[in-house]
């Protein structure tokens, strides 16, 4: 596998859909929009292997079969499994989250440039309208949006991260504009080691990559930098692919607000969603509770006054078993799951695990 293919689908992507300037109801419902197929999909799914075993603790109660599925409750956090009659887990909802997890074919994650580490997983993460709650099962958008989510095949949360990586092709919508491609971290600082936190510059919203003005639901206007064209730092990433990308509402502030906010120190403790994770002020002991799709949160620069200062989106466990992010980060100048400036693994006594502080479930 060469450096210019930083990942392989082991199936065939649908076409984007045209991102959208500014936030529409669509926007709002991106985990859904996009994601009409024909009835043929549902069945050529079925010719799949789904293996997705969810430990968990033991169930509630036990619901119905509705539409060929069982759904189960469990504890810690508050979600419905989903199974198929065979018992195969299909699906995770949590409680007051809107992430699907959904069981999907496998497809293998690398970045050769940078580890040697290969993530192989099932997971596939989408949006849901709203977050969800016990019931939502029998609802008729469920049981019209959830053979569909299973079924789709254009790019998911992870998918899409991964269009802004190592050697990723540009992306382009019909009038030209740049909405995915290798993405950058941000401009250089004079003066700065290489070495430095601050050898790139932060401030690189999601905006600045794309180049174009952007204007938040309250009104806020921002216009991109044209030296940031291109750039886009961490917090800025998470932006650009669960807010631009997946349609996941955001505000232009570090306050509370409606979906995410600016910084990363301010997504930990303002966005919705369920804190997995709690900060502490020191590694969690136990980071089982993680699930591919998820937002972690690190203390990795010594003197930040809100502690927090870098962020990223969990991955899963590698070929070797330790569980793996995936963040835009300054010394890989961009987007990368690789062990630049320290290992991008959550377990352990490396850089990254020890400044591991906090988890959300968006």
């Amino acid at each position: 596998m060469s450096a210019a293919h930083p990942y392989v689908e082991e199936v065939t992507m649908g076409t984007d859909p045209t991102p959208r300037r500014g936030p529409s109801r669509r926007q709002v419902l991106g985990g859904v929009a996009g994601l009409a197929v024909t009835a043929g999909a549902v069945s050529a799914y079925a010719r799949y292997h789904f293996q997705h075993p969810d430990p968990g603790t033991p169930h509630d109660d036990f619901t119905a079969p509705t539409g060929g599925y069982r759904f189960e409750r469990r504890r810690t956090p508050a979600r419905t499994v989903v199974r198929a009659a065979d018992g195969r887990v299909l699906a995770t909802f949590t409680d007051g989250a809107r992430t699907a997890l959904l069981t999907g074919p496998t497809r293998t994650w690398s970045e050769p440039r940078t580890t040697s580490a290969v993530v192989r997983s099932n997971a596939w993460v989408r949006l849901m309208p709203d977050g969800w709650r016990a019931g939502h099962e029998h609802t008729r958008w469920f049981r019209e949006w959830f053979p569909k989510a299973l079924a789709g095949r254009r790019p998911d949360v992870i998918g899409t991260a991964f269009q802004y990586g190592d050697g990723a092709p540009d992306r382009r919508t019909a009038s030209g504009l740049r909405y995915a491609g290798k993405a950058h971290f941000g401009p250089r600082v004079a003066g700065q080691s290489p070495w430095s936190f601050h050898y790139r510059d932060e401030k690189s919203d999601f905006y600045d990559y794309l180049g174009t003005p952007w204007t938040f639901p309250d009104g806020t206007r921002k216009d991109p930098e044209k030296a940031r064209y291109g750039d886009v730092d961490c917090s800025g990433f998470m932006r650009l692919v669960w807010g631009y990308r997946m349609g996941y509402p955001m505000h232009a502030t570090n306050t509370a607000g409606i979906g995410l906010p600016r910084r990363a120190y301010a997504i930990a403790d303002r966005a919705p969603g369920v804190l997995l994770i709690p900060n502490t002020g020191r590694p969690p002991a136990d980071i089982s509770l993680l699930q591919p799709g998820d937002l972690v949160f690190f203390a990795i620069d010594i003197g930040r006054p809100h502690g927090i200062d870098h962020c990223g989106i969990y991955l899963g466990p590698d070929d070797q078993g330790h569980p793996r992010f995936y963040s835009s980060r300054s010394k890989a100048n961009g987007p990368t799951m690789g062990d630049l400036a320290g290992r991008a693994r959550l377990d352990g006594d490396g850089f990254y695990a020890q400044g591991l502080r906090m988890a959300r479930r968006l």
